[in-house]
């Protein structure tokens, strides 16, 4: 029996686990990245890297390799992507699940200022602040704004034609507390700036707390109506094989 197509839209841990999970069950996998990453971490199935070119190309592309559900595992601030997948999946009449971790939430000792951007994020420190910044290689565009600070980026992948202002980290999480907590301190870090991505990269949020920093933290974009969400992998993998009507000792069901 021809075993079910799922695509998978990646770039994340949990999307990572999920993919080696499928890997043992009866389904065809595609993972599609969007290619920003030059040495992606290994996936098992089908991998596709670069954009469809919008939901319509989208949903064409699903509906000619007759995908059969569709899993967006993609960074909670992708939200282009995200956008054109729950297009993409109404027009091709396609399931959509979306695998959304939950967004951190301050304890005891946190000292958070929630901001709607990474512009507001800038705008909003302190003359001569010296700010780490978590928000990754997109973060570029806004940061030439406010030459009174000085800030420390944080990417996996290389920028060019970064203002005097900024220094450039070139690292791939994970991260432990100490590790973040000897990286603020060794650059005398006053601010920290960050995603409200949640997940496992909470290290950077409990290192400033025992440093007592404030840290700006960037909210997240409101996810898509459509499809169904779950917060885990397990989750996920149950509700695939509830939508796939799969049978993970013996194939799909008939």
């Amino acid at each position: 029996m021809t075993k079910p197509h799922l695509l998978l839209l990646g770039g994340t841990s949990e999307a990572r686990d999920l993919a080696h999970a499928l890997a043992q069950q009866p389904v065809r996998l595609t993972v599609s990245l969007a290619g920003k990453t030059q040495a992606p971490a290994a996936y098992p199935g089908t991998l596709r890297l670069g954009g469809f070119g919008g939901a319509e190309a989208l949903a064409g592309w699903m509906r000619q390799q007759a995908v059969a559900l569709l899993v967006d595992a993609t960074h909670p601030f992708a939200a282009g992507i995200s956008a054109n997948a729950a297009e993409a999946a109404i027009r091709a009449g396609t399931p959509l699940l979306r695998l959304e971790r939950p967004a951190w939430t301050a304890g005891p000792g946190d000292n958070w200022h929630l901001v709607p951007s990474l512009e507001a994020a800038i705008s909003a420190l302190p003359p001569n602040a010296r700010a780490f910044l978590t928000t990754g290689s997109g973060s570029a565009s806004v940061l030439e704004k406010r030459s009174d600070v000085t800030l420390l980026l944080r990417s996996i992948e290389p920028l060019d034609g970064l203002p005097p202002h900024v220094d450039q980290i070139l690292a791939r999480p994970p991260f432990s507390e100490a590790q973040e907590r000897d990286l603020l301190q060794a650059h005398a870090i006053t601010h920290l700036v960050s995603k409200n991505s949640g997940g496992a990269g909470r290290a950077k949020l409990d290192a400033a707390a025992a440093l007592d920093l404030p840290v700006l933290i960037i909210d997240r974009p409101a996810p898509p109506q459509a499809g169904q969400a779950v917060p885990d992998t397990a989750t996920a993998l149950a509700m695939i094989a509830n939508l796939l009507a799969l049978d993970t000792a013996s194939g799909p069901r008939p």
